[in-house]
């Protein structure tokens, strides 16, 4: 029995979201924006109600360690980016993208933007993976819709990783 590509990266997609459940359904409000070291980054309150995350254009050195919250933050604002690519919208720029702002409204966020991408992997046919990736590497024929299925997956795998050993070791601290 042969599996086709869609159907494996689908089945990738489902492990990787299934790891992430395992912390959104643990994930707690003192998780989120518990700082990890000295040189973090996070998100911010700007007063006018929305959160916004720390940015800079150019990769910092040393790269800072992120707050829960920004990670969750960061899946967020790729994947709006990367699902609005794969439909054909226009996707909003990064500074359009808020954190939800507690951790309830960031698992519903993000469960809603699984189903999205869910939504998008589903209507995929074969032919569809072999078109050209529309991100991110816009317009670049060596990348496939294929690669920016396998790039999300990475892509979440490895956040997921991070926002995991985070959340894992705020607990192992506070019992400490």
């Amino acid at each position: 029995m042969s599996t086709s590509r869609g159907e494996l990266l689908r089945w990738q997609f489902d492990l990787t979201w299934s790891l992430f459940e395992y912390h959104l359904e643990r994930l707690e409000p003192a998780h989120l924006l518990w700082q990890p070291a000295a040189h973090f980054w996070t998100v911010r309150p700007d007063g006018a109600g929305r959160w916004l995350p720390d940015w800079s254009d150019t990769e910092p050195d040393p790269v800072p360690v992120p707050t829960v919250g920004w990670l969750s933050w960061h899946i967020g604002w790729w994947w709006r980016v990367t699902v609005d690519h794969a439909r054909g919208r226009t996707p909003p720029d990064r500074t359009e993208v808020d954190w939800p702002g507690d951790a309830a409204s960031t698992v519903a966020w993000l469960r809603a933007l699984r189903a999205e991408w869910l939504s998008v992997l589903d209507g995929l046919s074969e032919a569809d993976l072999d078109e050209t990736a529309p991100f991110p590497w816009q317009g670049d024929p060596a990348h496939t819709v294929a690669h920016m299925v396998a790039w999300v997956n990475a892509e979440l795998m490895k956040n997921v990783a991070e926002l995991g050993q985070l959340r894992l070791l705020h607990d192992a601290r506070a019992a400490a």
